[in-house]
């Protein structure tokens, strides 16, 4: 073989060497590539209207949307009550967003019910009511009560099954009522979270950070998501005309990591909601 045959070989292997090498990386780079993060949205939607008792739904629905959101928590959801037109505001949602709602009934309200709902991207196999009952029973305006719950879902993430529990605390003044109910809240938790499934615990809890109900959910082992995820801002979400109370939460088992956190500014509901980006 000549000399300039075999140089010429030589640099054809080179250059192919090279070239491998190259795809290589890049095929690497593709393959490092994260996937999209899951978007929880927690949303005290006031019973479908906005802070000045304007029906709401569609700009609510929006702003859903807009958030590209996979699991929303909402909190104060009529289903076919008299105030709101006997309208059944999860399937209405359901039906704006694409997404596969559920409705967890707190109260039985004008003819319909009154608690609280989860939409997911996915579908929901399984759900069920925990119910949250206070002694002595909270005594609202007029000399009702308004008992609380918590929705516990079961969604078929493509990732794997997913258990999110939504709740809406008592908004009396004082821990009492709350510190009731968030201690089954975390029972039932716990027991989830025992099966090493994994959980997302959240709502409108109607306590601030330094308050002795939120010392109880991260004494239990909770990881409060703003924190975790270094949300931008104050987080305050109450009320949405000027916030002031941060009071709506998404909290996190061990090990969840996320990437960040953020409240949404809007005057779809009295309440901004909270959105938090979480790894896969």
């Amino acid at each position: 073989m000549s000399l300039t045959r075999a140089n010429a070989l030589r640099t054809i292997a080179a250059t192919l060497l090279a070239t491998s090498g190259t795809l290589a990386a890049c095929t690497g780079h593709r393959a490092a590539t994260p996937a999209p993060p899951l978007r929880i949205l927690v949303y005290n939607i006031h019973a479908g209207t906005d802070a000045a008792q304007a029906p709401s739904l569609d700009r609510i629905a929006a702003v859903i949307r807009d958030a590209a959101a996979d699991i929303v928590l909402l909190q104060e959801v009529d289903s076919v009550v008299q105030r709101t037109g006997g309208i059944d505001e999860v399937a209405v949602l359901d039906s704006l967003t694409g997404l596969h709602g559920v409705f967890g009934r707190s109260l039985d309200f004008q003819g319909g019910g009154y608690g609280i709902a989860v939409l997911s991207r996915w579908p929901i196999v399984a759900d069920t009511v925990i119910r949250l009952p206070v002694f002595p029973p909270q005594e609202r305006a007029g000399g009702s009560h308004e008992p609380r719950s918590a929705l516990h879902v079961e969604i078929a993430a493509p990732d794997g099954r997913l258990h999110v529990i939504n709740t809406h605390l008592d908004a009396s003044r004082t821990d009492s009522a709350r510190l009731q109910e968030i201690g089954e809240v975390l029972a039932a938790a716990a027991a989830v979270r025992a099966s090493g499934a994994r959980v997302l615990l959240g709502g409108d809890l109607n306590s601030t950070p330094e308050s002795e109900t939120q010392h109880r959910v991260r004494d239990a082992g909770w990881q409060d998501a703003w924190a975790v995820c270094h949300g931008t801002g104050d987080g305050f979400s109450y009320p949405d005309d000027s916030p002031r109370k941060r009071i709506d939460y998404l909290y996190l088992g061990p090990g969840e990591r996320c990437r960040g956190a953020e409240v949404i500014e809007t005057h779809a509901s009295d309440h901004r909601p909270l959105l938090v980006l979480l790894e896969r």
